[in-house]
């Protein structure tokens, strides 16, 4: 990775930062063309306020990425910009999402922010392993998951069924 300044009228600069933000509620979703979709969109939106994207990751439920941001821009103006443009974005391209996300909110509040300096090497091989440890991790928990109102749902599922035997029998 080239140690690059970038330059305005008067200025050199070279303005790193790590972002982390997530979808509301930490849900899992971004995954297959929801995935695709959302790295398109935020790679469009950063090119259009000239921010650079040096490295970026788009786990399950949150993403990490490394932008250099002209100091004309606040970080705090770009990340608004960001989660809601793309928010309206991506609402647009899947309708069916405004139901689980009511209100258009796609993005939680808040995100997570640090200074790269030149240090960004370490950092972007931090976001590019992330993926990697994490299913590392999920392969070492012993611990299933298994969906706590399962046996509600069996249960309402025999009845209904009763309750048919019951109506044909009375037919007969």
């Amino acid at each position: 990775m080239a140690q690059k300044t970038n330059s305005l009228a008067c200025t050199k600069w070279m303005c790193k930062y790590h972002i982390v933000f997530t979808p509301k509620y930490r849900r899992k979703v971004i995954y297959n063309q929801l995935r695709n979709d959302i790295g398109e969109i935020l790679r469009t939106l950063c090119r259009y306020k000239g921010v650079e994207i040096i490295e970026g990751h788009l786990m399950a439920d949150h993403v990490h990425i490394l932008v250099m941001i002209p100091p004309k821009l606040s970080v705090s103006s770009f990340m608004g910009y960001l989660k809601g443009k793309s928010a309206l974005m991506i609402f647009d391209r899947h309708a069916n999402l405004k139901y689980k996300y009511g209100n258009r909110h796609f993005w939680a509040e808040g995100y997570y922010v640090s200074t790269v300096g030149l240090n960004d090497a370490t950092v972007a091989k931090y976001i590019r392993e992330q993926e990697r440890h994490d299913i590392a991790m999920d392969k070492l928990s012993v611990k299933e998951y298994q969906n706590p109102f399962e046996d509600r749902e069996i249960e309402k599922e025999k009845k209904k069924q009763e309750k048919k035997k019951k109506t044909v029998k009375k037919e007969k």
